[in-house]
């Protein structure tokens, strides 16, 4: 069994499995209610980690685009924000020490 908290139309909105203040109801484990309540849960869940996984990807594509215009003289570096650089050369710093280390994969 499980206690659950429900809202004004009584769709739930929490689930535990102790007691706890503002509960409303139980149900058992097994429920048809409570199962479509978590697996709603894990497809919310999926696709939040595809996004955070595609926001990972996009903060390269920014990178490698924020480059190429610095290249082209379309901006200059010293225009962006102290903030951005700092974090470019960090970013820049830290792939450069992965790349001298997968060029020896022996200190690995």
């Amino acid at each position: 069994m499980v206690y659950v908290q429900r809202d004004g139309e009584g769709r739930i909105l929490r689930v535990e499995y102790d007691p706890f203040e503002g509960m409303s109801d139980s149900l058992a484990v097994e429920s048809p209610e409570l199962q479509r309540w978590l697996g709603v849960r894990m497809e919310v869940k999926s696709k939040l980690d595809q996004l955070r996984q595609s926001d990972l990807d996009m903060i390269r594509v920014l990178e490698d685009v924020l480059y190429i215009l610095i290249d082209h003289g379309v901006i200059q570096y010293t225009e962006l924000p102290e903030a951005a650089r700092h974090k470019l050369d960090q970013r820049a710093l830290v792939r450069a020490d992965l790349e001298g280390l997968i060029d020896h994969p022996e200190d690995l």
